[in-house]
């Protein structure tokens, strides 16, 4: 199921996020999906973000895709790399 937000298409975000596994135990992640050119992070205070290779840049995004699925380093690398580079605040 999808919705749109602006130009992007993406994924009813109460359906279909994906916990995230927080391996190291100390994320303030707590979920994510992910699309062809997009990522979108939940973190621990409920709010959520989408991130697309158009503000956050393609390798970046690869870069988040990789650590959301092994639930390693994905808070530390947004907080180190991507920052406020989100395409949309969406909660």
């Amino acid at each position: 199921m999808t919705k749109s937000c602006g130009i992007w298409q993406v994924v009813c975000i109460n359906t279909s996020m994906q916990p995230y596994k927080n391996a190291a135990g100390n994320s303030g992640v707590t979920g994510y999906e992910i699309g062809n050119d997009f990522i979108i992070v939940e973190f621990q205070d409920g709010s959520t973000y989408l991130y697309d290779y158009q503000s956050t840049g393609q390798a970046n995004i690869e870069q988040m895709k990789i650590l959301a699925l092994t639930g390693v380093g994905l808070t530390t690398f947004i907080n180190q790399h991507v920052r406020g580079r989100y395409a949309k605040k969406l909660k």
